[in-house]
């Protein structure tokens, strides 16, 4: 072979490596006293960074989903067909208990478990997670109608993943969806014009237009339409009781920017079938239950984005040559590599910490602290994840640009987290809002951060300057963004100076809060040690 075409500097896949090999998240789970569940996270972990899992991922994106409107007769059917792969990430999920198997589960620190497997299992493949996340969230929400509870939440939380239309009741394990959005309201849910009538044997027929409906195979589906009493929350199944499809017409999927393996669907309701839950005029109020939880999601999957771009990145620096050293052992690489830990790292933490709280429904202070703190971290961790991953596939320069490295679905899936379930703004308002009707929560909020009072004088500066920022209420709107961004910051600087390895803190709050960092990733101060940070990556 002629010597152009020895390939010598290129570096290896990353692969039969253990992805839950995590500090922060293994401590977060520890601390959420959840270590029972580590070894199952480790068995994930380590089917996550295989090759073939790898090639699950690979193969449920550049196959997509195809929507089947009619069969070879003219029958409407309304189906959707994935890749096979897609139901050996969806089985995985499932049986691991990814989905709804936590609120039927009375160990302690179920939920925070449940979110350390979902992080883990999210880095093979993230399109999947949204019907999982779904299945998860829809519990609560579901539990305001007693009677259907009862009749689906076993199926629900079932280990069973058993795909395909059929009576619920018939089924080993179901999935459940969640259908909102639509086009002339967005956010704005109130602006909904799906009509809901009662049918006089505790039914309601819902006709409209759901402009955006993900994971259109579900079981069922948590929707909002305006009934005689106000906006209300229904229950659709797919098939209904009888056997029959329920008209719930699938009009065309959504060619999206990323998320492609997961089939997100226009759809139409037809004299659809549904059932209320809760009561009516009471829908956001009821829907909201399932939304908090997604919320919760979001943040995990941007976490999770942000620890798979840094190990990528850095087991790229580290077997990649320029300039006679690896690029891993150049300053300004140490420098990116170390930032972007630092950004994960924080992710991962508060992330925990918040599926830790979930655990304890009955502390009114973990709850109002819960309320507050998945606001804001919902706005910054979203909000950082689409920067991060553009960082860490620079760090592979142009094999980081080509679809083979999978950095660029990387890249595609990070802004997802921040639009769904409440962009930006949203995000940012409803922090306003928490600490508006909920002002106990800003007193959860602020005993949380200052735990860790007197552990770093920046730290005990920025939650000084942010008490000021919140005593002037005027223009607050205006200063939604910064403000939650402050308060977000603060509370991810106080878990690391608590429980997070210390050069990580310390780099954290010297830079995030002593002045000392740029506006790009790669701009840490002079002294951070960012050896210790870069050992963190495992790889």
């Amino acid at each position: 072979m002629p010597a152009t075409h020895e390939v010598t500097n290129q570096v290896p896949p990353l692969v039969d490596y253990d992805v839950a090999a995590d500090p922060a998240l293994l401590d977060g789970l520890s601390r959420a006293d959840a270590d029972w569940a580590a070894e199952e996270v480790h068995e994930l972990g380590r089917l996550a960074g295989t090759e073939r899992v790898q090639e699950w991922g690979r193969l449920v994106n550049e196959n997509e989903p195809v929507l089947r409107t009619h069969d070879r007769y003219g029958h409407r059917i309304d189906e959707v067909e994935f890749h096979p792969y897609w139901h050996e990430l969806m089985d995985v999920a499932v049986s691991h208990g990814l989905h709804a198997a936590p609120w039927r589960d009375a160990r302690p620190g179920v939920h925070a478990a449940r979110a350390a497997k979902f992080y883990v299992w999210s880095q093979a493949e993230g399109g999947h997670g949204c019907p999982i996340s779904m299945t998860y969230a829809a519990i609560p929400a579901l539990r305001f109608n007693p009677e259907l509870a009862a009749k689906y939440e076993p199926l629900l939380a079932a280990k069973e993943y058993d795909f395909g239309l059929r009576e619920p009741s018939s089924k080993r394990g179901l999935i459940a969806g969640m259908s909102m959005t639509e086009k002339q309201g967005g956010s704005d849910v109130r602006a909904n014009t799906t009509v809901a009538t009662p049918a006089g044997d505790g039914s309601y027929t819902l006709v409209g237009h759901k402009w955006f409906t993900s994971a259109p195979m579900s079981d069922m589906f948590l929707t909002l339409a305006q009934a005689p009493g106000g906006l209300s929350c229904f229950l659709l199944p797919r098939v209904l009781p009888d056997g029959s499809r329920n008209r719930i017409l699938l009009q065309r999927l959504k060619d999206k920017l990323g998320n492609r393996s997961n089939a997100s669907s226009e759809i139409e309701y037809d004299n659809a079938v549904g059932w209320l839950i809760g009561e009516e005029g009471r829908g956001v109020r009821t829907i909201i239950e399932m939304v908090n939880n997604t919320r919760l999601d979001c943040v995990l999957g941007s976490a999770s984005g942000m620890r798979l771009g840094a190990v990528r990145a850095v087991h790229h620096a580290r077997h990649r040559r320029a300039f006679g050293k690896t690029l891993a052992e150049q300053p300004l690489m140490a420098n990116v590599l170390a930032d972007l830990l630092l950004e994960s790292d924080a992710a991962t933490t508060v992330a925990m910490r918040l599926a830790a709280a979930t655990d304890r429904p009955e502390d009114a202070q973990e709850q109002a602290f819960r309320r507050l703190g998945l606001a804001v971290t919902k706005y910054w961790v979203c909000k950082r994840a689409p920067s991060h991953a553009a960082e860490a596939l620079e760090c592979l320069g142009g094999n980081g640009y080509v679809e083979e490295s999978g950095m660029p679905r990387l890249y595609r899936e990070a802004p997802l987290m921040s639009i769904w379930e409440g962009s930006g703004n949203v995000a940012a308002l409803d922090a306003l809002r928490a600490m508006a009707k909920q002002p106990e929560s800003v007193a959860a909020y602020f005993a949380e951060v200052e735990l860790a009072a007197g552990g770093d004088a920046r730290l005990d500066d920025a939650v000084a300057r942010l008490k000021k920022e919140l005593a002037d209420l005027s223009d607050v709107e205006y200063r939604a963004r910064r403000l939650v961004e402050s308060m977000a910051l603060a509370l991810q600087g106080s878990l690391l100076v608590r429980h997070g390895d210390p050069a990580v803190a310390d780099a954290f709050c010297a830079s995030r809060f002593g002045g000392d960092w740029g506006v790009a990733f790669g701009t840490l101060p002079a002294g951070t040690d960012t050896a210790a940070i870069i050992g963190r990556a495992g790889v």
